[in-house]
């Protein structure tokens, strides 16, 4: 069998305090990892997401880092112009068929 059903799941601060132990406590990723049961990589995935992210990083389950979120918001709104923009074209179409 291949890995688990059952994954752990952390919430942000406590990754983030996983972080600080590897960085500023100069603890190995391999320690913590054996101390809280996971991987030495996954501790090592955890404080590059925190370097590159910084606060930004570990948004939690169904939400988006500020940068994919300002990407939704900007495709929805382009998809409802385009709605909007189709809807007006018909109407065009059948006032000016009536016009006639």
């Amino acid at each position: 069998m291949s890995g688990s059903k059952y994954h752990k799941r952390f919430d942000p601060e406590y990754k983030k305090e996983m972080v600080r132990l590897v960085e500023e406590l100069g603890k190995s990723p391999a320690e913590v990892a054996k101390d809280i049961g996971v991987t030495a990589t996954t501790v090592r995935r955890w404080v590059v997401q925190f370097g590159s992210q910084g606060s930004a990083s570990f948004p939690g389950k169904g939400n988006l880092h500020p940068v994919d979120e300002e990407v939704r918001k900007r495709d929805k709104r382009i998809k409802d112009l385009e709605e909007e923009n189709a809807i007006l074209k018909k109407a065009m179409s059948i006032f000016a068929k009536d016009g006639k």
